[in-house]
């Protein structure tokens, strides 16, 4: 079943402004339990990381920025 432009666009809010500062939060304290690496291994693990993220909402950010495709046109 696929979601209609609006319910994406408001999923893609939703994670953007709950999911991914939440996602950082438990990011940081993960890598914080650990002994922290050096400078440039802890670099790369947050680039990793920050990359990872947007994988699996790639499909419901795809076209978002883009007019309705199902609005009447004028």
């Amino acid at each position: 079943m696929a979601l209609s432009y609006k319910a994406r666009k408001r999923w893609a809010l939703v994670a953007l402004v709950v999911a991914l500062p939440l996602y950082i939060v438990v990011t940081v304290n993960v890598i914080e339990l650990f002994d922290r690496p050096p400078f440039l291994l802890e670099l790369v693990i947050y680039v990793a990381l920050g990359i990872v993220w947007a994988l699996p909402l790639k499909r419901l950010f795809k076209g978002i920025g883009q007019p309705d495709p199902d609005a009447p046109r004028e």
